[in-house]
Protein backbone atom coordinates (compact mmCIF):
# COMPACT_ATOMS: atom_id res chain seq x y z
CA UNK A 1 0.00 0.00 0.00
CA UNK A 2 1.15 3.73 -1.05
CA UNK A 3 2.04 5.81 1.75
CA UNK A 4 1.48 9.51 1.33
CA UNK A 5 2.92 12.80 2.21
CA UNK A 6 1.11 16.64 2.26
CA UNK A 7 3.57 19.02 1.12
CA UNK A 8 2.63 22.56 2.31
CA UNK A 9 5.54 25.24 1.16
CA UNK A 10 6.90 28.39 3.29
CA UNK A 11 7.18 30.73 0.94
CA UNK A 12 6.79 31.26 -2.91
CA UNK A 13 8.34 28.14 -4.97
CA UNK A 14 10.49 28.81 -8.22
CA UNK A 15 9.49 25.61 -10.41
CA UNK A 16 10.97 25.87 -13.54
CA UNK A 17 10.39 24.00 -16.77
CA UNK A 18 12.94 23.34 -19.46
CA UNK A 19 13.12 26.43 -21.41
CA UNK A 20 16.34 28.65 -22.03
CA UNK A 21 17.01 31.35 -19.22
CA UNK A 22 19.88 33.43 -18.34
CA UNK A 23 20.15 35.92 -20.44
CA UNK A 24 19.57 39.53 -20.32
CA UNK A 25 16.15 40.68 -19.99
CA UNK A 26 15.13 37.30 -20.29
CA UNK A 27 11.91 35.87 -18.14
CA UNK A 28 12.10 32.49 -16.60
CA UNK A 29 8.19 30.94 -17.01
CA UNK A 30 7.23 28.73 -14.00
CA UNK A 31 5.87 25.48 -14.67
CA UNK A 32 2.35 24.56 -12.43
CA UNK A 33 2.25 21.61 -11.40
CA UNK A 34 5.74 20.74 -11.71
CA UNK A 35 6.95 17.68 -13.20
CA UNK A 36 6.39 14.79 -10.44
CA UNK A 37 10.56 13.97 -10.19
CA UNK A 38 10.71 17.52 -8.28
CA UNK A 39 8.74 15.78 -5.51
CA UNK A 40 10.72 12.30 -5.67
CA UNK A 41 14.47 13.77 -5.56
CA UNK A 42 12.61 16.25 -2.77
CA UNK A 43 11.73 13.51 -0.51
CA UNK A 44 14.35 11.09 -1.25
CA UNK A 45 16.93 13.80 -0.79
CA UNK A 46 14.94 13.87 2.81
CA UNK A 47 15.14 10.58 3.58
CA UNK A 48 19.48 10.15 2.27
CA UNK A 49 20.05 13.27 5.00
CA UNK A 50 18.08 11.85 7.66
CA UNK A 51 19.60 8.64 7.89
CA UNK A 52 23.06 10.06 7.64
CA UNK A 53 23.92 8.76 4.56
CA UNK A 54 27.16 10.16 2.95
CA UNK A 55 25.75 12.08 -0.08
CA UNK A 56 29.21 11.78 -2.06
CA UNK A 57 29.61 8.47 -1.80
CA UNK A 58 25.69 7.85 -2.73
CA UNK A 59 26.53 10.29 -5.59
CA UNK A 60 29.33 8.02 -6.61
CA UNK A 61 27.11 4.41 -6.79
CA UNK A 62 27.69 4.28 -2.92
CA UNK A 63 24.81 2.54 -1.03
CA UNK A 64 23.61 3.48 2.59
CA UNK A 65 24.81 1.45 4.98
CA UNK A 66 20.96 0.81 6.39
CA UNK A 67 20.67 -2.74 3.73
CA UNK A 68 16.05 -1.93 4.32
CA UNK A 69 17.39 2.14 3.27
CA UNK A 70 19.58 0.52 0.12
CA UNK A 71 16.63 -1.63 -0.78
CA UNK A 72 14.79 1.13 -0.95
CA UNK A 73 16.30 4.03 -2.70
CA UNK A 74 19.05 1.98 -4.64
CA UNK A 75 21.94 4.57 -6.21
CA UNK A 76 21.29 7.09 -8.61
CA UNK A 77 21.96 4.93 -12.00
CA UNK A 78 19.97 1.98 -10.16
CA UNK A 79 16.93 3.05 -7.94
CA UNK A 80 15.35 0.90 -5.50
CA UNK A 81 11.86 0.17 -4.58
CA UNK A 82 10.73 3.62 -4.11
CA UNK A 83 8.36 5.42 -6.64
CA UNK A 84 5.99 7.66 -6.62
CA UNK A 85 2.82 6.51 -7.31
CA UNK A 86 1.05 10.00 -7.67
CA UNK A 87 1.94 13.88 -7.48
CA UNK A 88 -1.01 16.40 -7.20
CA UNK A 89 -2.58 19.50 -6.00
CA UNK A 90 -4.73 18.56 -2.53
CA UNK A 91 -5.93 20.97 -0.18
CA UNK A 92 -6.86 20.87 3.53
CA UNK A 93 -10.60 20.79 4.34
CA UNK A 94 -12.30 20.29 7.80
CA UNK A 95 -9.50 18.93 9.13
CA UNK A 96 -8.96 16.15 6.31
CA UNK A 97 -6.60 16.33 3.08
CA UNK A 98 -8.26 15.95 -0.18
CA UNK A 99 -6.74 15.32 -3.43
CA UNK A 100 -7.44 17.20 -6.32
CA UNK A 101 -6.69 16.13 -10.50
CA UNK A 102 -5.93 18.32 -13.11
CA UNK A 103 -9.42 17.72 -15.64
CA UNK A 104 -8.95 15.14 -18.21
CA UNK A 105 -9.34 16.07 -21.75
CA UNK A 106 -12.90 15.02 -22.40
CA UNK A 107 -14.15 17.38 -19.99
CA UNK A 108 -14.87 20.58 -21.28
CA UNK A 109 -16.28 23.33 -19.52
CA UNK A 110 -18.38 26.65 -21.26
CA UNK A 111 -19.40 29.75 -19.82
CA UNK A 112 -22.48 28.11 -19.01
CA UNK A 113 -20.99 24.96 -17.17
CA UNK A 114 -20.03 21.80 -18.28
CA UNK A 115 -21.02 20.27 -21.79
CA UNK A 116 -21.45 17.40 -22.30
CA UNK A 117 -18.59 14.34 -22.71
CA UNK A 118 -16.05 14.67 -25.67
CA UNK A 119 -17.06 11.54 -27.10
CA UNK A 120 -15.24 8.80 -29.70
CA UNK A 121 -17.65 9.20 -33.09
CA UNK A 122 -16.98 7.57 -36.36
CA UNK A 123 -15.51 9.46 -39.16
CA UNK A 124 -17.63 10.95 -41.47
CA UNK A 125 -17.38 9.32 -44.92
CA UNK A 126 -16.32 12.64 -46.56
CA UNK A 127 -13.37 13.35 -44.31
CA UNK A 128 -10.30 12.39 -44.60
CA UNK A 129 -7.66 12.87 -41.99
CA UNK A 130 -4.20 11.65 -40.59
CA UNK A 131 -5.72 9.90 -37.57
CA UNK A 132 -4.76 6.35 -36.80
CA UNK A 133 -8.03 5.55 -34.76
CA UNK A 134 -11.02 4.64 -35.76
CA UNK A 135 -12.86 6.92 -34.73
CA UNK A 136 -12.81 11.28 -33.65
CA UNK A 137 -13.24 12.76 -30.23
CA UNK A 138 -15.81 14.81 -30.98
CA UNK A 139 -17.78 17.40 -28.93
CA UNK A 140 -21.32 17.93 -29.67
CA UNK A 141 -22.81 21.31 -28.61
CA UNK A 142 -25.27 23.60 -29.52
CA UNK A 143 -23.37 26.97 -30.22
CA UNK A 144 -19.79 27.32 -30.52
CA UNK A 145 -18.20 28.76 -27.54
CA UNK A 146 -14.77 29.13 -26.17
CA UNK A 147 -13.52 26.38 -23.25
CA UNK A 148 -12.12 27.33 -19.81
CA UNK A 149 -9.15 26.10 -19.47
CA UNK A 150 -6.71 25.24 -16.20
CA UNK A 151 -9.47 23.35 -14.93
CA UNK A 152 -9.46 21.01 -11.34
CA UNK A 153 -11.68 18.32 -9.97
CA UNK A 154 -12.18 17.87 -6.41
CA UNK A 155 -12.33 14.31 -5.03
CA UNK A 156 -16.00 14.11 -5.43
CA UNK A 157 -15.80 15.42 -8.66
CA UNK A 158 -13.13 12.93 -9.73
CA UNK A 159 -15.24 10.29 -8.06
CA UNK A 160 -18.30 10.87 -10.60
CA UNK A 161 -16.04 11.33 -13.35
CA UNK A 162 -14.73 7.90 -13.05
CA UNK A 163 -18.24 6.55 -12.95
CA UNK A 164 -19.12 8.13 -15.86
CA UNK A 165 -20.74 11.27 -15.28
CA UNK A 166 -20.42 14.67 -15.54
CA UNK A 167 -19.26 16.97 -12.21
CA UNK A 168 -21.12 19.57 -11.21
CA UNK A 169 -20.32 22.92 -10.77
CA UNK A 170 -19.23 22.74 -7.63
CA UNK A 171 -16.86 19.65 -7.92
CA UNK A 172 -14.48 22.46 -10.24
CA UNK A 173 -12.11 24.70 -9.27
CA UNK A 174 -10.06 26.72 -11.46
CA UNK A 175 -6.46 27.03 -11.32
CA UNK A 176 -6.78 30.52 -9.97
CA UNK A 177 -8.09 29.16 -6.80
CA UNK A 178 -5.44 27.06 -6.31
CA UNK A 179 -2.20 29.13 -6.55
CA UNK A 180 -1.35 32.36 -7.83
CA UNK A 181 1.69 33.26 -10.09
CA UNK A 182 4.09 36.07 -8.52
CA UNK A 183 7.07 37.84 -10.85
CA UNK A 184 10.35 38.41 -9.12
CA UNK A 185 13.09 40.90 -10.67
CA UNK A 186 16.54 39.62 -10.03
CA UNK A 187 20.09 40.80 -11.35
CA UNK A 188 22.79 38.45 -12.03
CA UNK A 189 26.09 38.29 -10.18
CA UNK A 190 29.71 38.40 -11.30
CA UNK A 191 31.10 35.09 -9.05
CA UNK A 192 34.23 36.59 -8.79
CA UNK A 193 34.16 39.85 -8.01
CA UNK A 194 30.93 39.64 -5.95
CA UNK A 195 29.13 42.30 -7.59
CA UNK A 196 25.86 42.67 -10.03
CA UNK A 197 26.51 42.18 -13.56
CA UNK A 198 26.19 45.14 -15.37
CA UNK A 199 22.49 45.31 -17.73
CA UNK A 200 22.09 41.58 -16.90
CA UNK A 201 18.78 42.51 -15.55
CA UNK A 202 15.73 39.29 -15.69
CA UNK A 203 12.48 38.11 -14.29
CA UNK A 204 11.33 34.93 -13.16
CA UNK A 205 8.02 33.92 -12.10
CA UNK A 206 7.41 32.06 -8.79
CA UNK A 207 4.40 29.94 -7.34
CA UNK A 208 2.39 31.16 -4.67
CA UNK A 209 -0.14 28.41 -3.12
CA UNK A 210 -3.48 29.62 -1.13
CA UNK A 211 -3.81 29.01 2.01
CA UNK A 212 -4.58 25.33 2.86
CA UNK A 213 -3.64 24.47 -0.45
CA UNK A 214 -0.18 22.19 -1.16
CA UNK A 215 0.70 18.69 -3.01
CA UNK A 216 0.05 15.35 -2.27
CA UNK A 217 2.49 12.70 -2.73
CA UNK A 218 1.44 8.87 -2.98
CA UNK A 219 4.78 6.59 -2.79
CA UNK A 220 5.64 2.86 -2.90
CA UNK A 221 8.40 1.07 -1.75
CA UNK A 222 9.00 3.28 1.24
CA UNK A 223 8.23 0.66 4.06
CA UNK A 224 7.88 3.40 6.99
CA UNK A 225 11.02 5.37 5.77
CA UNK A 226 9.18 7.99 4.98
CA UNK A 227 9.86 10.99 7.06
CA UNK A 228 6.89 11.83 9.57
CA UNK A 229 7.25 15.60 9.73
CA UNK A 230 9.42 18.39 9.35
CA UNK A 231 10.79 19.90 6.18
CA UNK A 232 12.03 19.69 2.65
CA UNK A 233 13.89 21.34 -0.31
CA UNK A 234 11.78 21.95 -2.88
CA UNK A 235 12.24 23.71 -6.00
CA UNK A 236 14.40 26.20 -7.42
CA UNK A 237 16.51 27.93 -4.85
CA UNK A 238 15.54 25.21 -2.67
CA UNK A 239 12.35 27.02 -0.77
CA UNK A 240 11.28 25.41 1.97
CA UNK A 241 8.11 22.98 1.93
CA UNK A 242 6.51 21.46 5.58
CA UNK A 243 5.82 18.06 4.81
CA UNK A 244 3.45 15.69 6.93
CA UNK A 245 1.78 12.25 7.04
CA UNK A 246 -1.69 12.14 5.90
CA UNK A 247 -4.04 9.28 4.90
CA UNK A 248 -6.51 10.59 2.13
CA UNK A 249 -9.29 9.24 0.33
CA UNK A 250 -8.87 8.66 -3.22
CA UNK A 251 -11.65 8.11 -5.81
CA UNK A 252 -12.14 4.48 -6.95
CA UNK A 253 -13.36 2.78 -9.84
CA UNK A 254 -15.91 0.34 -10.21
CA UNK A 255 -14.65 -2.21 -12.64
CA UNK A 256 -18.48 -3.99 -13.18
CA UNK A 257 -19.56 -1.82 -15.74
CA UNK A 258 -15.95 -2.21 -17.40
CA UNK A 259 -16.28 -6.19 -17.29
CA UNK A 260 -20.13 -6.37 -18.47
CA UNK A 261 -19.54 -3.88 -21.60
CA UNK A 262 -15.48 -4.68 -22.31
CA UNK A 263 -14.90 -0.30 -22.31
CA UNK A 264 -13.07 2.09 -20.34
CA UNK A 265 -11.27 5.21 -20.78
CA UNK A 266 -7.41 5.23 -20.00
CA UNK A 267 -6.59 8.03 -18.21
CA UNK A 268 -2.72 9.83 -17.37
CA UNK A 269 -2.51 10.74 -14.20
CA UNK A 270 1.37 11.52 -14.61
CA UNK A 271 3.27 12.46 -17.94
CA UNK A 272 3.74 9.61 -20.02
CA UNK A 273 6.98 9.17 -21.31
CA UNK A 274 6.96 6.82 -24.39
CA UNK A 275 9.06 5.51 -27.30
CA UNK A 276 5.86 5.65 -29.76
CA UNK A 277 5.14 8.96 -28.61
CA UNK A 278 1.53 9.43 -27.49
CA UNK A 279 1.14 5.76 -28.74
CA UNK A 280 0.62 3.58 -25.03
CA UNK A 281 3.08 0.67 -24.41
CA UNK A 282 1.80 -2.36 -25.82
CA UNK A 283 -0.36 -0.59 -28.35
CA UNK A 284 0.17 -1.85 -32.25
CA UNK A 285 -0.38 -0.36 -35.50
CA UNK A 286 -3.43 -1.64 -35.68
CA UNK A 287 -4.60 -0.47 -32.75
CA UNK A 288 -4.56 -4.00 -30.36
CA UNK A 289 -3.53 -2.92 -26.73
CA UNK A 290 -1.74 -5.63 -24.91
CA UNK A 291 -2.08 -5.34 -21.40
CA UNK A 292 -0.72 -6.55 -18.45
CA UNK A 293 -1.37 -11.01 -17.88
CA UNK A 294 -1.75 -11.04 -21.33
CA UNK A 295 -5.07 -8.64 -21.71
CA UNK A 296 -6.47 -7.30 -25.04
CA UNK A 297 -8.43 -4.19 -25.82
CA UNK A 298 -8.98 -2.34 -29.50
CA UNK A 299 -8.49 1.53 -29.00
CA UNK A 300 -11.42 3.47 -30.43
CA UNK A 301 -9.82 7.01 -29.59
CA UNK A 302 -7.34 9.18 -28.39
CA UNK A 303 -7.13 12.50 -27.14
CA UNK A 304 -3.97 13.73 -25.79
CA UNK A 305 -3.08 17.69 -26.16
CA UNK A 306 0.09 18.48 -27.33
CA UNK A 307 2.95 16.99 -25.90
CA UNK A 308 5.52 18.50 -23.37
CA UNK A 309 8.89 18.03 -23.19
CA UNK A 310 10.25 16.74 -20.17
CA UNK A 311 13.73 17.25 -19.04
CA UNK A 312 15.85 18.20 -15.31
CA UNK A 313 18.38 18.70 -13.67
CA UNK A 314 20.92 15.68 -12.53
CA UNK A 315 22.46 16.39 -9.27
CA UNK A 316 24.33 13.75 -8.85
CA UNK A 317 26.41 13.71 -11.90
CA UNK A 318 29.97 15.15 -12.05
CA UNK A 319 30.50 18.64 -10.48
CA UNK A 320 27.65 20.58 -10.07
CA UNK A 321 24.93 18.35 -12.05
CA UNK A 322 24.01 17.82 -15.58
CA UNK A 323 21.23 18.50 -17.20
CA UNK A 324 18.66 15.32 -18.21
CA UNK A 325 17.75 13.81 -21.58
CA UNK A 326 14.77 16.12 -22.67
CA UNK A 327 12.30 13.91 -24.07
CA UNK A 328 8.60 14.89 -25.56
CA UNK A 329 5.80 13.37 -23.27
CA UNK A 330 2.04 13.22 -22.89
CA UNK A 331 0.29 15.22 -20.28
CA UNK A 332 -1.47 14.54 -17.59
CA UNK A 333 -5.22 14.27 -18.41
CA UNK A 334 -4.71 12.45 -21.97
CA UNK A 335 -7.51 10.20 -22.52
CA UNK A 336 -7.76 6.89 -24.40
CA UNK A 337 -10.94 5.08 -25.43
CA UNK A 338 -11.13 1.51 -25.54
CA UNK A 339 -13.18 -1.16 -26.25
CA UNK A 340 -13.41 -5.23 -27.02
CA UNK A 341 -11.29 -5.60 -23.88
CA UNK A 342 -10.36 -9.37 -23.01
CA UNK A 343 -8.85 -10.23 -19.55
CA UNK A 344 -9.62 -10.19 -16.36
CA UNK A 345 -9.98 -7.52 -14.19
CA UNK A 346 -6.87 -8.12 -11.91
CA UNK A 347 -5.20 -7.36 -14.74
CA UNK A 348 -6.52 -3.58 -15.34
CA UNK A 349 -5.91 -3.65 -11.35
CA UNK A 350 -2.31 -4.47 -12.20
CA UNK A 351 -2.36 -1.33 -14.64
CA UNK A 352 -3.59 1.18 -11.76
CA UNK A 353 -1.64 0.07 -9.48
CA UNK A 354 2.04 -0.01 -11.42
CA UNK A 355 1.45 2.25 -14.11
CA UNK A 356 2.75 1.10 -17.48
CA UNK A 357 5.84 -0.25 -15.88
CA UNK A 358 3.62 -3.26 -15.03
CA UNK A 359 4.12 -4.17 -19.46
CA UNK A 360 6.87 -1.77 -20.46
CA UNK A 361 10.41 -0.96 -19.18
CA UNK A 362 12.28 2.11 -19.96
CA UNK A 363 15.97 2.33 -20.63
CA UNK A 364 16.32 5.35 -17.75
CA UNK A 365 15.25 3.77 -14.13
CA UNK A 366 15.63 6.93 -13.06
CA UNK A 367 12.20 7.91 -14.32
CA UNK A 368 10.38 4.94 -12.87
CA UNK A 369 10.68 6.02 -9.43
CA UNK A 370 10.15 9.96 -10.28
CA UNK A 371 6.99 8.94 -11.06
CA UNK A 372 5.92 8.64 -14.30
CA UNK A 373 4.06 7.11 -16.41
CA UNK A 374 1.07 6.44 -13.98
CA UNK A 375 -2.91 5.49 -15.00
CA UNK A 376 -6.51 5.65 -14.13
CA UNK A 377 -9.27 4.12 -15.16
CA UNK A 378 -12.78 4.90 -15.95
CA UNK A 379 -15.93 3.88 -16.94
CA UNK A 380 -17.29 5.03 -20.29
CA UNK A 381 -20.67 7.63 -19.60
CA UNK A 382 -24.08 6.48 -20.46
CA UNK A 383 -25.03 7.20 -24.21
CA UNK A 384 -26.96 9.95 -24.04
Amino acid sequence: MPEHLFIEPLDVLYLRGNKLFGDAGSHGEALMPPWPSVAAGAIRSRMLTEHSVNLEAFRHGGKPTDDQLAKILGTPSEPGAFRLSLFTLARRVEGQIEPLFPAPADLVCGDDGMLPFIRPSPKPKCLRCSSPTPRLPILAQDKQGKAKSGLWLTAAGMAAYLAGKLPDSSQVLSSTALWAFDPRLGIALDAGKRAAESGKIYTAETVALHRQVGFLAAIKGADGYLPADGVIRLGGDGRGAAVSRCHPTFPKTDFSPIETTGQFRLILASPGLFEGGWRLPGLDADGLWQGPDGCTAKLAAASVPRSQVISGWDLAKKGSGYPKPALRAAPVGSVYWFEEFKGSMKALHKLVSDGFWSISGYPDRQRQAEGFNNVMLAVNPEEA
